[in-house]
């Protein structure tokens, strides 16, 4: 895993639903070779530890962030300035590995949604699923479309898009895609995950945990895998954060 800490220039720092903001940094002639799926571990001045920030895009030498305000380090984070400098160490992780002569399901949930946005750039016409709790935190739909993507919203209430789970609209076209990515809640995820094994669809997983150091030093965000017959735990910040579906021991 290549990495490195860059002091990236803040371009815009804008909420665009409530709680999520879009942060777009500058970095320049120099691009950053990030993998879709990847993250980055953000600084937040006056806090020790970094805050992990899945990349929404990383194209034509911005490199751009949308997170949810959820503690005290991430509200920071939405105070922000155009024109500061931004600590940032980047890339992350594994990301995810799509075939562009593969037709590709790119389902998200939540602020799991972001990913899925530079994952759409690396597919060829993508069917886009994302879910969302109500219609104020719906994001990034647009954006989907103009990456090539057919998106198709679902909220739980009913509000925007339709009524339901992203799985409901999964299962209804699961028959016209090779491979699924997913990033989201870890219920959500687990549905997915059931949902292709039932359909026999290859599965990639984008795992949320806490993380402190990012790089795989500390044991924060260990989490169960099978390998080889055998139960073991890996590091979502080193061994993932994606993983093949079928490794993921969901429970236990």
């Amino acid at each position: 895993m290549k990495y490195d800490i860059r002091q990236l220039r803040l371009l815009s720092n804008e909420a665009i639903a409530k709680g999520i903001y879009d942060m777009r940094l500058a970095y320049g002639e120099n691009e950053i070779p990030v993998q879709c799926g990847q993250f980055a571990h953000v600084y937040v001045p006056g806090k020790s530890l970094r805050r992990p920030i899945s990349v929404c895009d990383a194209r034509d030498g911005v490199l751009r962030l949308v997170y949810q305000v959820k503690g005290e380090g991430t509200k920071i984070m939405s105070q922000m300035k155009q024109g500061e400098q931004v600590d940032v160490l980047v890339p992350l992780g594994n990301g995810f590995c799509v075939d562009k002569e593969k037709k590709y399901a790119l389902i998200g949930g939540g602020i799991g949604v972001p990913p899925m946005l530079y994952t759409a750039a690396q597919c060829k016409e993508p069917l886009a699923i994302t879910g969302f709790r109500s219609r104020e935190l719906v994001i990034l739909q647009e954006d989907f479309a103009q990456a090539g993507a057919e998106a198709v919203l679902v909220t739980d209430d009913g509000s925007a898009g339709k009524k339901g789970f992203v799985t409901d609209v999964l299962r209804e076209r699961i028959a016209e895609v090779d491979e699924v990515c997913a990033c989201g809640p870890t219920p959500m995820l687990e549905a997915v995950a059931r949902v292709c094994a039932e359909f026999g669809k290859p599965c990639q997983i984008s795992l949320e945990e806490r993380m402190a150091c990012g790089i795989g030093a500390c044991l924060v965000c260990a989490v169960k895998v099978r390998k080889n017959g055998e139960e073991i735990m890996q590091h979502v910040c080193k061994n993932g954060p994606v993983f093949n579906a079928e490794e993921v021991v969901f429970h236990g």
